[in-house]
């Protein structure tokens, strides 16, 4: 007897977007400086991803940005997530965590004077991560490539591609 394939839906995340998925869906993005993390609770069937642009959220935003303004931010991005993950009754200790990007694609300081948008964005990943209680279990972030990602939910693999 075969066995039969279904097709998952499939999401592609821009600069600054988040998407959760209750059910197994592969999730995708584009890396450079920015970074792209993946949580996952196998138990519950939940996965998400966000695509961060800048490392720390400056506070409150003018007008009616509001959440699609502070998912540009990695910290804003973690927190926001840790707090979907909690009400939908998953543990912190349960949770997956995978972390990408942080390339310095932009600007690379050759003296290694300055941090450069995709080092800070990179630390800010994980000293939130850490600061909110979650393992990171799998990591590809810095050097001076991008990447592309593709995250299934439903097993929690990520397939990466150097972008040389």
């Amino acid at each position: 007897m075969a066995e039969s394939h279904v097709a998952l839906a499939e999401v592609f995340l821009q600069p600054g977007e988040v998407f959760l998925a209750r059910e197994p869906t592969i999730i995708s993005t584009i890396l450079g400086s920015c970074v792209g993390i993946t949580f996952r609770c196998a138990r519950l069937d939940l996965g998400a991803l966000c695509h961060s642009i800048l490392p720390r959220f400056p506070g409150a935003i003018a007008g009616n940005a509001g959440l699609a303004a502070g998912y540009r931010y990695v910290d804003f991005c973690i927190r926001d997530l840790a707090a979907q993950f909690d009400s939908l009754g998953a543990r912190r200790s349960e949770v997956e965590v995978k972390v990408f990007g942080g390339a310095d694609v932009l600007f690379v300081d050759i003296a290694n004077t300055r941090p450069t948008v995709g080092r800070q964005n990179s630390e800010e990943a994980i000293r939130t991560l850490a600061e909110e209680g979650f393992r990171v279990v799998a990591s590809s972030m810095g050097d001076v490539f991008g990447r592309k990602i593709r995250f299934d939910t439903g097993n929690g693999e990520v397939r990466l591609v150097r972008l040389i």
